[in-house]
């Protein structure tokens, strides 16, 4: 993998000689104070400045501070008109438009498409303060107020609509965001790389236009790309035939050599998701080679090629191989050029310990925001995941290589986070997008570099990967040992399926950092719908249950483990979620709230349910559809499995047993799924009432399921997370 500049390489912009500011100003008067009389740039964000390192606002912000920039907030503007976009005066550079930590359309709806009456990235939790497609409507009024600025376009929101891609909300393909919003350039992933060039060329002169060569960003482009081969993505996964399967880490010149072969027409079943690439015979150079995607017009009306263009995204995201690709809209071409190279452990130290005060605004005076309250003491470790579930988005915003920060710098974080009011002793979380892939990565620099593999623990773990826990574990008995603290907890979600791999640090985590809870997510238990979702099966749950079980017995702690399912996932049955409810009956889950599948922007999983294709195996006309819930009816029923002991759920229960033939569940016996007649009114009041004893307590002696929202992404301490309304953990993605 190519070496990149290192962020703090950059030559100190001007500005500073100013010195970093107590918090990045929202007014006027602020600016006065710092002795600025104009911001180079001006960041619009549809969360609350919250000067957090969870908050991607305050991290660009504070980068760029740090690189010698007067930078400004505009935070949830009144969209109405652009009066609000002009309170801090015209930006010497740019405006940065983000539509916060979330994709707004996910944080303003549920699953079934009905507005939230909250907003958790608001003062007082308060909705309605951002618009939908929060992204669009800022960059509008940021032309209305000022029409020569740039306008550099960035989070979770642009990161994932940076394509043509299906709206859930509108049920339909949508064009990319950026010729939506008429923005100059969009930067994906968490941009760190991408916005340090952009403000530097800016700042010495360069037009917005002539930015077409920095990795991690999109563009509109109009004219030819001078060296640049072109090569058509039919050529490069071809709909409709099956190629032969070749390793995942040969390069592009052993690639050339096969392709006579396959165009003899040899071929094998596969599964396989590797790149065969038909090239002509004269060796191409990658970082000259442009892939074309199926056009919008194209992927709009054909369900194939919309799958199609999706299964070769994905496979064009690990920054040692990925290739520029190029999507047509209309008249025009919207470019974009590989995943920037992964931060360093040098640079995320120098990202997180800027000056972040660690506290929302003084505006916000002593408002809640529920956000930062879940939060703010707890400390993002790493970014990225390798886990490739198709229904999360991390991969396609954060990627899948860890990039990890020294024990050292988290170290000062939790000592920085000693001092700020409220703080208890106790650290709510060490973790990130999953808790436990700190420093976990491929044996091999160069095989990374050339896989293409869209997981590498799913089938089963690669034999590549490095599984040793021993870093994490060392951190963790760092940070417990420090002075002022009681007690540090592991809040992320764990992937269990690489902790069994170490007993050891099963043992430290269960022995020292569980709060009476453990949330990980099996997601299901049945292999149809596991297969979609790029997970492991129900044993590997049952032999980390196990380990998880004994060392508790072993510590004298009583804990339990909460299992997240989703329903309604692409390729569920309802037989599948019968099978669910039975398992969890057997295992005595009752689950409070469920989530049913949240199709999110550029999701593979999302690409399934809008097209009936399986894109993680070669996609053709002629492939067997994949089935999806789709109808709320059956929606709501899927949903009802989940929640099999509600009294509101067993009339619907019965008429589908009744249907599938399953009458025999319907009865009072110990294995039996649900009573046969409705409870009267009162006693079924009464009962809600004795059964709200909060779950796992020592009086139930069962642990009741949280709510599980474990789909779709969220831009915060590490990168988008899975969930729409899960807590919001550490996920820094911008």
């Amino acid at each position: 993998m190519q070496a990149a500049k290192p962020l703090f390489d950059h030559p100190k912009y001007w500005a500073e000689c100013f010195g970093p500011s107590p918090f990045l100003p929202m007014c006027r008067e602020e600016m006065d104070q710092l002795g600025w009389d104009s911001c180079d740039i001006i960041i619009v964000t549809g969360d609350a400045y919250v000067d957090h390192p969870s908050f991607g606002m305050a991290v660009i912000g504070r980068l760029l501070e740090g690189q010698g920039f007067r930078v400004g907030i505009i935070a949830q503007p009144d969209w109405n008109s652009k009066d609000d976009f002009m309170k801090l005066g015209k930006p010497n550079l740019f405006f940065g438009v983000a539509a916060g930590n979330m994709d707004s359309m996910i944080n303003r709806y549920t699953a079934d498409r009905k507005v939230r009456s909250d907003d958790a990235y608001t003062p007082g939790g308060e909705g309605g303060k951002r618009p939908d497609r929060a992204s669009l409507i800022y960059s509008h009024r940021c032309r209305e107020a000022y029409d020569d600025v740039p306008i550099v376009l960035g989070g979770i929101e642009a990161s994932l609509r940076r394509i043509a891609h299906y709206d859930y909300w509108q049920d339909k393909v949508r064009k990319s965001i950026l010729i939506d919003s008429g923005a100059d350039i969009l930067l994906y992933g968490n941009a760190e790389r991408a916005i340090a060039e952009v403000a530097f060329r800016l700042s010495c002169g360069d037009a917005i236009e002539s930015l077409t060569d920095i990795r991690g960003t999109a563009f509109v482009r109009n004219d030819e790309a001078d060296g640049y081969f072109e090569l058509d993505s039919t050529r490069v996964d071809r709909p409709g035939r099956v190629d032969k399967i070749l390793s995942p880490y040969v390069n592009t010149q052993e690639l050339q050599s096969c392709a006579t072969t396959q165009e003899n027409g040899e071929d094998a079943a596969s599964d396989t998701t590797v790149v065969v690439d038909l090239l002509p015979s004269s060796r191409i150079e990658r970082d000259k080679t442009v892939i074309r995607l199926p056009s919008y017009e194209k992927v709009r009306n054909d369900p194939v090629l919309y799958a199609h263009a999706n299964r070769v995204l994905h496979q064009e995201t690990n920054p040692g191989n990925a290739r520029a690709l190029v999507q047509k809209h209309g008249g025009h071409d919207i470019w974009f050029n590989p995943p920037a190279i992964p931060l360093t452990t040098e640079e995320m130290d120098y990202v997180f310990d800027q000056p972040f005060a660690r506290v929302p605004h003084p505006s916000y005076g002593g408002a809640r925001i529920p956000a930062y309250e879940m939060i703010r003491f707890s400390v993002n470790i790493m970014r990225g995941c390798f886990g490739g579930c198709t229904f999360c988005s991390i991969t396609e915003h954060e990627g899948r290589i860890i990039q990890n920060r020294s024990h050292d710098s988290i170290i000062r974080e939790i000592e920085a986070m000693r001092d700020v009011p409220g703080f208890t002793g106790v650290v709510s979380d060490l973790g990130g997008p999953t808790a436990n892939m700190y420093r976990i990565a491929c044996k091999s620099p160069e095989i990374e570099a050339a896989c293409r593999k869209p997981s590498c623990v799913y089938p089963g773990i690669c034999s590549n990967l490095n599984t040793d826990h021993s870093s994490l574990i060392e951190l963790y008995r760092k940070a417990r040992e420090l002075k002022g603290v009681k007690k540090v907890l592991i809040a992320s979600g764990l992937r269990y399926d690489l902790a069994v791999e170490s007993p050891e640090y099963v043992r430290e985590l269960v022995t020292h950092h569980v709060g009476g809870y453990l949330k990980i997510a099996p997601e299901h238990t049945e292999e149809g719908p596991l297969s979609k979702m790029m997970k492991p099966g129900i044993g590997t749950y049952d032999r980390f249950k196990r380990m998880f079980e004994k060392f508790s017995k072993e510590a004298g702690k009583e804990q339990y483990l909460i299992p997240y399912f989703i329903a309604a996932h692409p390729g569920t049955t309802d037989e599948d979620m019968l099978n669910l409810a039975l398992w969890l009956k057997r295992n005595g889950f009752r689950a409070d709230q469920v989530q049913a599948f949240y199709p999110s922007p550029m999701a593979t999983a999302t690409t399934m349910y809008h097209t009936a294709r399986n894109p993680l195996s070669r996609v053709t006309y002629k492939t067997e559809k994949v089935g999806t819930v789709k109808d709320p009816v059956q929606r709501r029923l899927h949903k009802a499995f989940l929640r099999y002991h509600d009294p509101n759920n067993w009339s619907l229960l019965r008429d589908a047993l009744m249907r599938m033939g399953r009458a025999d569940l319907i009865g009072p016996g110990k294995h039996q799924l649900i009573p046969k007649t409705q409870p009267k009114t009162d006693g079924y009041k009464s009962a809600r009432r004795k059964n709200s004893t909060p779950a796992g307590s020592r009086k139930s002696g069962r642990p009741l399921l949280t709510q599980h929202t474990g789909l779709p992404p969220r831009d915060n301490g590490s990168g988008a997370g899975k969930s729409a309304k899960r807590r919001p953990v550490k996920r820094t993605a911008r």
